[in-house]
């Protein structure tokens, strides 16, 4: 057996690109050897450890490949050590080995921080506050010291060489990386002035964009629109334009109902008694026309006026007690907030009539419901304006010199 073996020996000493050739193909199986007993026997036991815990960060960290970029790691430091065996591309083999080991740490701790981000997304704790534009941001700067040290590596020269002299490359690098660091600043503003988060519903009217933030980048961030398309919007450009987050809406728990019903200005007078009569029938305008009326009479006793004129004095009017008569139904609508801002006000009259503003909020913000409670609201008012003998006001439809019920309109 001895003998057999120093046969070989001796002839591989006279045929030494046979023996290299052997030798390459040793460390080849050895660390394709060593790759399966990391990949399938290692990082496998650390699998099913990872699910048998309560944990669930550890399975999140796997899902990101965390730790299977590491199986490759054994491999190469094999190859590296035996590197001696291939004299003429030792050198190259090592740099080669050291320089993807270099690139695997790179890549995995890219992985863990984008594993981390993917951690603190799920804790509700930070829920709508993202930090992925500082994690986008952290890889970025690992990969370019990584890339200097792989210089480093390959050159042969020391990496703190290259980095003393990255100072005579930073105009270069500030205007390569230009949108880069104004995207830096503006996710430090927006995260340290809390100006959006992910659910926010945000209109950039710059960028056509009304929806929801469905994610902050470093570079980018992607709003949904209500029609379902995605506007990519540039992050520091965001900043710079004009933009109105609704956040404040949903937190405060109302919507604003500011819509105003034009009244025909012919229509308005003084209530008569048969009028009042009317009025007293309506169940929210029976206190009102009581305490109002009392109010009227001691006045204009006190005051000695008389009523000869209905110039003279004070009178109620059709479009005052429609105010009040709004201003009570809302007050006892259940779907309007009450501690809110509430007004039924007058704007300036105009070619369309007085308009009779409703300005009030809504309990309830969700977007379908609040377009069904406003237009229920006003499905009843348009209804009910024709009960104190006041009319809306719309342009007539008829062609000119057509003679309706009421006249030739115009």
């Amino acid at each position: 057996m001895m003998t057999w073996i120093e046969n070989i020996g001796e002839w591989m000493s006279r045929n030494p690109a046979i023996e290299q050739l052997i030798n390459i193909l040793l460390v080849i199986l050895f660390s394709y050897i060593a790759y399966v007993i990391t990949r399938k026997i290692i990082l496998k036991l650390l699998g099913l450890l990872a699910e048998k815990t309560q944990n669930k960060y550890d399975d999140i960290i796997l899902i990101k490949k965390v730790t299977k970029k590491g199986a490759f790691i054994p491999s190469l430091l094999i190859i590296n050590f035996f590197s001696y065996l291939v004299p003429p591309v030792a050198v190259l083999i090592q740099r080669i080995a050291i320089a993807l080991i270099f690139i695997i740490v790179l890549t995995t701790i890219s992985a863990f921080l984008h594993a981390v981000n993917k951690i603190y997304t799920k804790n509700k704790q930070f829920e709508g506050r993202s930090i992925k534009g500082y994690v986008q941001t952290v890889v970025l700067i690992i990969y370019i010291m990584g890339g200097l040290v792989l210089i480093g590596i390959f050159s042969g020269q020391s990496p703190l060489v290259l980095f003393s002299g990255i100072g005579a490359l930073m105009a270069v690098l500030l205007l390569i990386f230009r949108d880069t660091i104004l995207s830096f600043v503006a996710s430090i503003q927006i995260t340290s002035n809390d100006l959006m988060r992910l659910g926010d519903w945000i209109e950039a009217p710059a960028f056509k964009a009304d929806g929801d933030v469905i994610d902050i980048a470093l570079h980018t961030i992607k709003v949904q629109n209500w029609d379902k398309t995605i506007t990519v919007i540039p992050t520091h450009k965001l900043i710079d334009a004009s933009f109105k987050n609704w956040r404040g809406m949903k937190d405060c728990g109302g919507r604003r109902i500011k819509r105003s019903i034009f009244i025909d200005l012919s229509s308005i007078r003084f209530c008569d008694e048969i009028m009042i009569k009317k009025f007293e029938k309506i169940e929210l305008l029976k206190g009102y026309i009581k305490k109002k009326t009392a109010e009227i009479e001691q006045y204009n006793r006190e005051k000695s006026i008389g009523m000869s004129s209905k110039v003279n004095g004070r009178r109620l009017t059709n479009l005052g007690t429609f105010r009040a008569y709004i201003s009570a139904y809302l007050r006892s609508h259940e779907k309007i907030k009450q501690d809110l801002t509430f007004l039924i006000r007058q704007l300036q009259p105009g070619p369309t009539g007085l308009p009779l503003e409703i300005y009030v909020f809504t309990n309830d913000t969700v977007w379908a419901n609040y377009e069904a409670i406003q237009s229920d609201i006003f499905d009843h008012l348009l209804a009910v304006v024709k009960e104190f003998d006041l009319k809306v006001f719309q342009y007539s439809t008829d062609p000119p010199g057509v003679t309706t019920g009421n006249g030739p309109r115009g």
